[in-house]
């Protein structure tokens, strides 16, 4: 028990101390500040003791609070006037001022959001060509012999030896000789085989790989060869290189992975609270550690509908242009997209807003419907991807209070509004919140345009509300508030 009491005294102090910072002066300060605005409330009224720890504490007399041992101090009791509802308090010009209460006006404004994503580069996929073996065989030569190396569309890459090859150009020689030797017969249905026969058998020839130009020497010299000499469809850079010469390979084994760097891919990751604010085509701002100052765009072109659990994070993939060749696949970069917020989490974009755009290739955009010039998919129009123009009829702006306004704990959050016509008056609000934009929150429901909400002083508000017993935002009364006699406790938005 000594032991206790020796403890006691201290815990008194630092929370007596603690109680003062809070309330914006030195412990004594406070005390005779927002204190006396109470006691001053409570004058004509039953007075009963609580403790400025735990405001449950409630007792007819003075003495020391049971749970800390801390001095009672005089509160009103249950039996209030019409003034000081369950949401009320009334604060004197001199009480206000100690408090430091700042309000501000709620107001209707498009706000602006900057989401700052970070992610790496990484090859286009669709821009990735596989070299690979047609036809079984022995690869006599490898022109391109690492990785790395700049080829262009055309380019010859591999020699490859192959018997299977050498058949189906016979094939096609025997086929066209038997197609020429009935040109002057009068049997046309054997005439039409006979064509039949030198088209399947050329058509062969290009499955395997040969190009129009091989077919047609091997047509015209009238000899087979068992030499097939692989081009590269597309220009790039050869990324992979999966064979060496003297192999031999399968039809489908990969000799060369080539990819176009022209074209880049931006993967970012994007938190949870980040996705109201992306949209499919929207415009991404890069940097790098390689130019720092220098600024790339590119366009959002897939939003992954899976969210990964470990990083509670989603991928956001950007098309790149690199038509200098500056960036390169694993460069790390920090992007920023500019999103401007309309009501009901819409994105406004006059860029956009009535026209229509590939789902596939956000780069392609039209006036009129019609297809995508690269996929050839119908264009959607760009309503439909979440954007809005500020002149379509019936858009209004969200309702946004400052980030310092409402207090929050847990699912709830509060505001203290200043009561019209009543000087010094302020009442609890309970509202619902939605989107944070920088200093900002929009407000789903709660308030209304007009209202003036504290901005600065609203703790302090709460703290003096709290030992007045009555609702507050560490303590709700069952959980929820009352409504008070001018205001509804939620109002819908419009």
């Amino acid at each position: 028990m000594k032991r206790r009491s020796r403890t006691i005294p201290t815990i008194i102090l630092a929370g007596v101390f603690v109680l003062g910072y809070l309330l914006g002066g030195t412990p004594r300060e406070s005390q005779h500040g927002i204190h006396e605005e109470i006691h001053e409330q409570v004058e004509e009224q039953e007075t009963v003791w609580t403790c400025s720890m735990h405001p449950k504490v409630r007792q007819p007399s003075p003495g020391k609070c049971p749970l800390c041992a801390m001095d009672l101090i005089p509160v009103t009791s249950d039996r209030q006037d019409e003034n000081q509802t369950a949401t009320l308090l009334s604060l004197s010009p001199s009480a206000q001022r100690l408090a430091r209460v700042h309000t501000t006006l709620v107001e209707r404004k498009y706000i602006d959001a900057q989401v700052r994503l970070f992610g790496k580069i990484d090859f286009d996929e669709t821009r990735l060509a596989v070299i690979s073996a047609w036809v079984p065989g022995r690869i006599e030569r490898l022109f391109v012999d690492y990785t790395g190396t700049r080829v262009n569309k055309g380019d010859h890459l591999v020699s490859l030896f192959s018997p299977e090859l050498l058949t189906a150009q016979q094939e096609l020689i025997e086929a066209k000789k038997g197609r020429q030797n009935l040109e002057n017969s009068n049997l046309q249905n054997v005439i039409a085989s006979a064509a039949q026969m030198e088209k399947s058998a050329r058509e062969k020839l290009r499955l395997l790989g040969l190009t129009e130009k091989q077919i047609q020497e091997i047509e015209s010299g009238g000899k087979a060869s068992d030499r097939l000499t692989i081009y590269s469809p597309m220009g790039g850079i050869v990324i992979h290189k999966n064979a060496t010469e003297g192999m031999y390979v399968n039809t489908g084994t990969k000799i060369y992975t080539i990819a176009d760097l022209t074209h880049l891919w931006v993967r970012l990751d994007a938190y949870e609270s980040e996705l109201a604010f992306l949209r499919y085509g929207q415009e991404a701002e890069f940097e790098t550690e390689s130019y720092p100052g220098e600024v790339f765009k590119g366009k959002i072109s897939f939003i992954d509908p899976i969210l990964n659990e470990k990083t509670r994070t989603v991928k956001v993939r950007v098309n790149m242009p690199n038509t200098e060749g500056k960036l390169k696949p694993g460069m790390f970069v920090r992007g920023l997209v500019h999103t401007r917020i309309a009501q009901g989490g819409k994105v406004l974009a006059p860029d956009l807003a009535g026209k229509w755009i590939s789902p596939m290739h956000p780069e392609i955009v039209k006036e009129e419907p019609g297809k995508c010039d690269i996929c050839g998919m119908p264009l959607v129009r760009a309503e439909t991807l979440g954007y809005v123009d500020e002149n379509d009829q019936g858009l209004t702006p969200p309702l946004v209070i400052p980030a310092t306004a409402p207090l929050k704990t847990g699912k709830r959050a509060l505001v203290y509004v200043l009561v019209p016509d009543k000087e010094g008056t302020f009442e609890q609000r309970e509202i619902v919140l939605g989107q944070r934009t920088g200093n900002h929150y929009i407000v789903q429901s709660g308030l209304r345009e007009g209202d003036l909400v504290v901005t600065r002083g609203n703790f302090k508000i709460d703290s003096a509300i709290q030992l007045l017993g009555k609702p507050s935002m560490m303590s709700p009364e069952e959980g929820s508030l009352p409504s008070s006699g001018h205001h509804h406790t939620k109002i819908p938005s419009s």
